[in-house]
């Protein structure tokens, strides 16, 4: 049955508070993005049961309503006609959504913003770390080879030169020149600066000092901080965009690059640094302070309270802390078994619901969702069911409490951080017994209290008859032989669970892969019509002549390239054949914008397929057969 576009978007529009609640609306290949005046006049609950609404969560200040490829664009036509509001860019509702964050949320957002594109280099250095010290203590001989001293150079440079890779970030995200940002940081971990892991063992008396001007500036270095590289580079930023603003155009290349460095870092040596520095020390005491206290007690409170932080966007916030850890002396990152505990406990309150539930739709999200979490990505199994339902997402709580305790009583360390979950082992390899154990109880716990305590039907859902939706597979199955998807990008196919974005791997936008791409040519992967392309031309979604409604997504966050380095051959209505040429995209300049390249293939709605199935992954040519919904003969 044909979804009724018109329905859908009016009963978003009743649910959402009014037209004086709404201050912007856009869309972009599968969500439909709004910002609100007050969300608590939202009826959250009635806007998931909307039918053609596969989710809704709120993210950086915007509602999002997960709808999908071919679907959210007609949908989006029909709520502005509904609603009598105009279109908004994008960027128009990131930034009006930015605008009405508190301060507080726009610092924690700021910060997850700088450390997260630098995760990649701090788990490398954080799993190397970890395999080194461990083959070190499996072979004595092995720690004083030539081998374990190069490996573990390898292993701690990101670490070492932390201080420049946040430096050379927060400039990116504070609007300022990288490499400026790249010279402050370096500045302040420069070889002719004491150490700062050495200043401890000193005698104050006993470190040089710089008097200028009647102020004291002590030579001392920042290795290991973190709060006043970013202070430092986001004055930089403020410094740089003023004088661009005030120096004449002819000298400005020479005296704004030059003046900013030197106020900076006079700046950053002499105040910035001892200031922050400090105040960052205690932090971090407050932090072990907290893990540590009544045995344990603080872990337990904070691993029931991690998922609201979650909720709220702030987590990112530890990450701070977690650094600031693993630069200190001892080098280990004390706050992960919290966040692992928190994390494992949403993921096995979300299965228990998958397993439980009768509700087709709810399976198909819960289940994939789940697995998500147990790899450390939670936000689809806390926004797409736990929060949803609450009972499973307080069921989380209290074993995500439970593992907390027992992580901080066992006194876990990892040697990296933004890691949780299961691929946690390889960055606790010193505890992986206490680790295991912290995780079984983690999940045990949440998912029989879940299985106890949550029930379908007190949530006010709906069983969906499975020969309702065998028999919608069967009259597809009668109009050809069709249910073949074909390989549309030629490259390494991976897990759709592999994707790099949240939203893809969970399955809430349908199940199907992920590819990496060896080249820049994407062609139709079956026969159909084309549902919709992206006015940024880096999502195009089709609808196969067999009924399977497929979205093919270039890689993450590409939308933000407004179309740059894409072409595409076809338009919505076109009828193509497989093989056929839809677009292309350049490879080079998606990573030189600092992009991943891993392309979605997605079928929307692979629930209404019990035989969907992945037959392949690993390296593929174009249109080898990669997935079929078709029963097996």
């Amino acid at each position: 049955m044909a979804m009724d576009y018109g329905k859908c978007a009016k009963e978003i529009f009743e649910n959402l508070g009014g037209r004086e609640n709404l201050i912007s609306a856009a869309h972009c290949a599968t969500r439909l993005r709004l910002v609100t005046v007050d969300n608590s006049k939202i009826d959250m609950k009635k806007l998931e049961n909307v039918d053609g609404v596969k989710g809704v969560f709120s993210n950086n200040g915007q509602l999002q309503l997960i709808i999908g490829t071919g679907t959210v664009n007609k949908v989006y036509e029909e709520f502005l006609k509904v609603s009598g509001m105009t279109a908004a860019t994008k960027e128009e509702v990131k930034a009006a959504a930015a605008a009405k964050q508190p301060v507080v949320k726009r610092m924690v957002k700021a910060m997850g913003d700088v450390f997260v594109p630098i995760l990649p280099a701090i788990v490398a250095s954080g799993l190397m770390m970890g395999l080194v010290e461990a083959l070190g203590k499996a072979m004595p001989a092995f720690a004083g080879s030539d081998w374990y001293g190069i490996l573990d150079l390898l292993a701690n440079t990101a670490f070492v030169f932390l201080p420049v890779l946040i430096a050379v970030s927060a400039a990116r995200v504070f609007g300022g020149n990288i490499f400026l940002g790249a010279v402050i940081g370096m500045i302040m971990i420069h070889p002719n600066l004491i150490n700062a892991w050495s200043v401890g063992s000193m005698d104050p008396s006993e470190i040089p000092v710089w008097r200028l001007l009647g102020f004291s500036i002590r030579q001392v270095g920042y290795q290991g901080h973190v709060i006043p590289v970013i202070i430092a580079v986001w004055l930089m930023c403020k410094v740089e965009k003023w004088l661009h603003k005030h120096v004449p155009e002819m000298i400005d290349l020479f005296v704004t690059p030059l003046c900013t460095v030197m106020f900076t870092a006079f700046l950053t040596l002499g105040v910035i640094g001892p200031v922050f520095s400090t105040a960052e020390n205690y932090i971090l005491s407050f932090a072990q302070w907290v893990i540590t206290v009544g045995h344990g007690v603080g872990s337990l409170i904070m691993g029931a309270l991690y998922p609201f932080t979650v909720v709220c966007g702030i987590h990112h916030m530890y990450n701070v802390i977690e650094a600031g850890m693993l630069s200190a002396e001892a080098g280990l990152n004390t706050w992960m078994p919290i966040a692992s505990a928190a994390n494992f406990a949403q993921g096995a309150a979300c299965l228990a619901v998958g397993l439980k539930a009768k509700n087709n739709k709810t399976k198909s999200v819960a289940i994939p969702s789940s697995l998500s979490a147990a790899l450390g990505i939670t936000e689809p199994a806390i926004f797409g069911v736990n929060l949803r339902f609450m009972k499973p997402l307080l069921c989380g709580m209290v074993g995500g409490a439970c593992g907390a305790l027992l992580g901080a009583m066992f006194h876990i360390g990892a040697t990296s951080y933004g890691v949780t979950g299961l691929p946690g082992f390889l960055i606790t390899m010193d505890y992986t017994l206490q680790y295991a154990i912290t995780l079984a109880v983690s999940f045990g716990i949440s998912f029989a209290l879940t299985w106890v305590f949550w029930k379908e039907e007190e949530e006010g859902t709906e069983e969906i008859p499975d020969s309702e939706n065998k028999s919608e597979v069967q009259a597809q199955g009668e109009k050809g032989e069709g249910g073949v998807l074909y390989v549309p990008v030629q490259g390494k196919v991976i897990p759709r669970s592999e994707i790099p974005d949240e939203t893809f791997a969970s399955g809430m936008l349908g199940d199907g892969i992920g590819i990496e791409p060896e080249t820049g040519i994407v062609t139709a992967p079956c026969d159909g019509e084309i549902s919709t392309v992206t006015d940024t031309l880096h999502a195009i979604g089709m609808v196969s002549a067999d009924g399977m409604e497929v979205l093919i997504h270039v890689g993450i966050d590409t939308v933000n390239m407004k179309g740059d380095g894409f072409t595409a051959f076809v338009s919505a209505g076109d009828k193509v054949k497989a093989g056929q040429k839809l677009l292309t995209f350049d490879l080079e300049k998606i990573r030189g914008a600092g992009y991943s390249t891993t392309t979605a293939v997605l079928v929307a709605n692979s629930f209404q397929y019990p035989a969907f199935r992945v037959e392949k992954t690993g390296r593929m040519e174009r249109m080898e057969r990669v997935i079929c919904v078709k029963e097996e003969e």
